[in-house]
């Protein structure tokens, strides 16, 4: 499948990475490291957010997809995945923008888990203070 031209994009998420390849002449097949998507994801929900962008602009069926990730968890993954397809559908059809922009899709989520700092015992949790 990847002999073929493609589109690529990389979304982010926490500690998550999805690489997107978008084949411009598939059928909506979308392979999340060698698995089918639906075999991928075990939670219905989850499904049909990672096919969200591709409903919002009715070309479920126009494209092929092949998706590696890695790091994180599956909703991490999940979310890398949304973005990963938004901009390499960005990148095939730049006149997409708006409404994926409009859908929040193009957004990465910046939130990650904050680094401990020396003399706590978290992020920002001080060990219990003792007058005596």
């Amino acid at each position: 499948m990847s002999k073929k031209a493609y589109f690529y994009a990389i979304g982010k998420r926490k500690t998550a990475r999805a690489v997107v390849k978008l084949f411009a002449d598939g059928q909506g097949d979308i392979l999340v490291n060698e698995k089918k998507l639906h075999d991928w994801t075990d939670d219905q929900e989850m499904y049909f957010r990672i096919l969200e962008p591709l409903n919002l602009l009715g070309i479920k069926k126009d494209f092929d997809f092949e998706i590696k990730t890695s790091g994180g968890g599956k909703k991490g993954q999940a979310a890398a995945i949304i973005l990963g397809i938004a901009r390499a559908i960005t990148k095939k059809n730049s006149d997409f923008r708006t409404q994926l922009k409009e859908g929040k899709f193009l957004t990465r989520d910046p939130r990650i888990k904050e680094r401990k700092k020396p003399g706590l015992k978290k992020a920002r949790r001080a060990p219990q203070w003792a007058k005596r």
